[in-house]
């Protein structure tokens, strides 16, 4: 989308910076922080050096996966050192050029996947999904329910006010796919980790579409 914008061709929707600053680690984390949003501790690494010492630094269990990549490929979760130094001499190749993505991993937490749509102003949350198989496994992979099936209101409303945020903060028009887990803190209180944001259409709006009965497709 930049190269075509550079060439002075009119984008319709989100913009290419827009789609940039969800895709741009730094970039993304600085705008979650002015959201006062939460997310997993993570680290971007360039270098097999550096990713061991952001693994160091996160701990262990995380989930490691390359930057810029579509349906999980590549993605795994790595409960030790060992495992770690595997994948990163097996699975990837680790350089300036190919950075991997290090997250903590929420074990046993609930993860969703929200699709909404944006009109730059307005912003509508079409379907709140709720996974079936655990946080970490691909949502490709996983099954889901729509209307979630163990949420609570106070959740779920939260979870509408976070999507409608962050579709403002990044300027979204057009459809947008956000997945967030749901984790107790020690307390016991559920907690709201965000885990990706893609300002596009998803693999599950045809799906919400349809269970929904709303033209967002």
């Amino acid at each position: 989308a930049q190269a075509l914008e550079d060439e002075g061709i009119p984008i319709l929707g989100t913009t290419p910076d827009a789609i940039d600053l969800a895709e741009d680690r730094e970039r993304f984390q600085e705008l979650v922080q002015g959201l006062g949003l939460k997310q997993p501790h993570n680290g971007l690494a360039h270098s097999d050096k550096e990713a061991l010492a952001i693994a160091g630094d996160i701990g262990f269990p995380l989930v490691i996966r390359p930057s810029y990549v579509l349906g999980g490929r590549a993605m795994e979760i790595v409960r030790d050192q060992a495992q770690l130094e595997r994948y990163i001499s097996e699975a990837v190749v680790v350089s300036g050029d190919s950075p991997v993505l290090l997250d903590h991993y929420l074990s046993g937490a609930v993860e969703l996947d929200v699709d909404a749509i944006s009109d730059g102003t307005d912003v509508h949350v079409a379907g709140i999904m709720q996974h079936i198989e655990e946080a970490g496994v691909h949502s490709g992979d996983s099954a889901c329910s729509l209307p979630p099936y163990s949420l609570s209101k106070e959740i779920i409303d939260e979870i509408k006010v976070q999507t409608k945020a962050l579709a403002h903060g990044l300027n979204v028009v057009g459809l947008m796919n956000i997945q967030f887990a749901i984790k107790p803190n020690d307390e016991g209180v559920e907690e709201i980790y965000l885990i990706e944001v893609n300002p596009r259409a998803s693999r599950t709006v045809p799906f919400v579409a349809k269970a929904t009965d709303s033209a967002i497709a």
